[in-house]
């Protein structure tokens, strides 16, 4: 029985074979991957392949045919400025925006201009630019601070026994009552009254007239008035109380003894308080101190100002007063300066500890006649000439608005303004000392955006008007902007035509 077994020339050929089979499977596998890394790196750098194709199939023709009033930039990189949209962005490859050229040609701005930005009408409407004009309005300047209502101190009476007795009736026997000029306050038993006007009984009978005139005196000092003292006289009898009385309209806010309590001399008896007028102390930070008269007296009447109070406890209803009196020091810790104001109060509506909001109101003509800064102010009959508060952006250094120059065409303007003030329909607005002049218009609207375009951040600010030249359209903004066509090619949101609709509202 004989066994089966390989040649041994065969066993080579097989060996062969096997590895023949590796090596094509190896290499079709690479040759698969690099086929996909082809593909990819198409994919990635397509746009510039499309960039460097279009450069080479470029005719001359089509370098002339550029218009000479335009210029293509990138929006994320505003260093780059073609002249033709056939290019795209070295750095980021982006799709370059159409946009108007300079037609001074780069020339220096002029004097307080520091930016100027030109924005296509789809920009415009994108961002919500709206302008107003510059014009002279009626403004106030308002000071508001809380304060506390408290007793109008020229009101406080204070009741105490004028003579030595005891207290037999209280005409007024809780606090709070409301009195009357001449209401029986107390009645007191005085020994003392009676002696006094038993002398003046026998200083009358007997003819002498120096004691009877010490004895009325005296009485009278008690609050014994003269025809109650010469009713005594008629009458021949002498009294044995004296009648307190109440020597003001208003409330006892304190009532200090009962009845049947012996009092001397002094001994206080009640505190009265007339609440027809009630003062408001409050606090005035020190840089509105300039708006204010001259501190440490009280105001005449002529030349107190009219204030508005409203509280907590009514609201919506208004309390007209005055500024009667500001202290002459200024706290040192809140840096505020303790103002009065005088208010009427009918009814007695107003109670002490009461909080209310305060409210003065400042014309310009009053300012200026104060001096400081506010006499720069731009007068036109008691008007103004202000910037609504919208189009000022403060960036420390200096203060801008944005000045429409042309339809599309944004300056930044350095200005000189005043103080903050109230407008029609309480809008704030800044009185404009220099750097814009009547009838021109302003941003009111977006002027932060058109900063971000100009000066802060490029980048963003073509971000938010639409810059970024992808090719994007808006449905519901485009028709409102029928001159701003959008181009074939997708360059861009389409070109700014000279003196296009930019639609912009006057406030």
């Amino acid at each position: 029985m004989s066994e089966t077994s390989t040649p041994p020339a065969a066993e080579p050929k097989v060996r062969l074979g096997g590895l023949r089979q590796v090596l094509i499977t190896l290499f079709a596998r690479l040759r698969f991957v690099a086929i996909l890394g082809v593909i990819g790196l198409v994919i990635v750098k397509w746009d510039l392949l499309v960039a460097y194709y279009e450069k080479w199939t470029r005719s001359a023709g089509d370098v002339a045919a550029a218009d000479p009033t335009t210029e293509y930039f990138c929006p994320m990189h505003p260093t780059i400025v073609r002249d033709t949209n056939k290019e795209k962005c070295p750095i980021c490859f982006m799709p370059l925006s159409r946009r108007k050229k300079d037609p001074g040609g780069g020339a220096a701005l002029p004097a307080g201009v520091v930016s100027r930005v030109q924005l296509s009408p789809y920009r415009v409407v994108l961002a919500g630019v709206r302008t107003a004009p510059v014009g002279y309005l009626p403004l106030t300047k308002e000071i508001a601070t809380v304060g506390t209502v408290e007793f109008d101190e020229r009101g406080l009476r204070h009741v105490a026994a004028r003579v030595k007795g005891r207290i037999d009736r209280l005409g007024v026997n809780q606090t709070g009552q409301l009195v009357r000029t001449g209401d029986e306050l107390a009645a007191l038993y005085s020994p003392d009254l009676v002696v006094t006007v038993q002398n003046l009984l026998d200083a009358r009978r007997s003819g002498n007239t120096q004691l009877e005139r010490a004895a009325r005196d005296r009485l009278v000092l008690w609050g014994i008035g003269a025809d109650q003292a010469e009713q005594i006289v008629r009458g021949g009898r002498p009294i044995t109380h004296l009648t307190v009385h109440s020597p003001t309209d208003g409330h006892v806010i304190r009532k200090y003894q009962t009845e049947g309590r012996y009092v001397d001399e002094g001994t206080p008896l009640y505190d009265v308080a007339d609440l027809s007028t009630v003062w408001v102390q409050a606090q005035v930070y020190e840089d509105d101190l300039s708006f204010l008269p001259p501190a440490g007296h009280e105001l005449p009447p002529e030349d107190r100002l009219p204030v508005a109070a409203t509280t907590r406890a009514y609201p919506g209803e208004s309390f007209a007063g005055t500024l009667s009196f500001l202290y002459p020091h200024v706290d040192q810790e809140t840096r505020t300066l303790t103002v009065r104001f005088e208010l009427a109060n009918p009814g007695g509506r107003l109670k002490p500890g009461m909080t209310a909001t305060v409210t003065l109101a400042l014309p310009p003509g009053r300012l200026a006649r104060a001096g400081g800064p506010a006499s720069r102010f731009q007068l036109d009959g008691g008007n103004v000439l202000a910037v609504p508060e919208t189009s000022v952006i403060d960036t420390g250094a200096m203060t801008l608005v944005y000045r429409e120059a042309s339809p599309g065409v944004f300056e930044g303007v350095r200005v000189a303004l005043g103080p903050r003030m109230a407008g029609p329909g309480g809008a704030a607005y800044f009185p404009v000392f220099s750097g814009v002049a009547a009838g021109q218009s302003v941003v009111a609207a977006g002027s932060f955006l058109i900063d971000a375009e100009t000066r802060l951040n490029p980048a963003a600010g073509s971000i938010y008007f639409g810059g970024s030249g992808g090719g994007q359209k808006s449905a519901a903004v485009r028709p409102s902007t029928p001159q701003d066509t959008a181009p074939e090619d997708g360059s861009g949101p389409g070109p700014s035509a000279p003196g296009g609709s930019h639609h912009t509202s006057q406030l």
